[in-house]
């Protein structure tokens, strides 16, 4: 008996698990990791940084696959995921081997993702109705306003993790609508700018 009891605490300490919206999401050691290191870079820089959400961050893990949840909104006090969801990478960001390696550009008319990080900034309403204008922080991001990346919604992307990958974007982080919904309220709510970091 102590030996199956054992072999359950090995094997429950391999993974990280939170209860997120009634929803239970699992990530591994590595993704976990993934994660609180650029936790640990966002609350480095909103400390030191006037303006920004010290209470609040979304996180995009681009190693995920694109029919997984991937954009984690992060409580930065509580230190827990407070909601997941879908995003779309760009089509530019795709390499021949479907949505498992991906590449990354800041290159206008590339259509791919740029990775980095991104404060966002005030809404407006264009082609996908309601979205956010994101305002590239590094190298890697900074022709994100020129490349009119934002933060919108679709409707094609679902709602639901899939064991398929998912449509792609021009560029944009791409949620699904009932998901934008949820991070529109606590975007419009925050009274400082929300950073979003997407890696890979």
């Amino acid at each position: 008996m102590r030996v199956f009891f054992m072999a359950l605490l090995l094997s429950l300490s391999s993974f990280t698990t939170y209860n997120v919206t009634e929803k239970k999401e699992i990530l591994s050691e590595i993704e976990f990791a993934r994660l609180t290191d650029h936790v640990s870079e966002i609350k480095s820089f909103t400390s030191s940084n006037i303006g920004y959400s010290k209470k609040i961050a979304f996180l995009v893990d681009m190693k995920i696959k694109s029919g997984k949840n991937r954009f984690f909104v992060y409580d930065l006090q509580n230190e827990k995921i407070l909601d997941q969801g879908l995003v779309a990478h760009g089509s530019g960001s795709e390499t021949g081997i479907k949505g498992d390696i991906l590449q990354f550009s800041n290159t206008p008319n590339s259509n791919c993702t740029s990775l980095g990080r991104y404060t966002i900034e005030k809404s407006y309403n264009g082609v996908f109705g309601k979205a956010f204008r994101l305002n590239g922080l590094d190298e890697t991001n900074n022709n994100a306003w020129k490349r009119a990346i934002v933060l919108h919604k679709y409707k094609e992307v679902p709602d639901e993790e899939k064991e398929y990958y998912i449509i792609n974007s021009h560029g944009c982080p791409m949620v699904s609508e009932v998901f934008f919904k949820r991070l529109e309220k606590i975007i419009d709510s925050s009274d400082s700018k929300i950073m979003l970091y997407m890696y890979y």
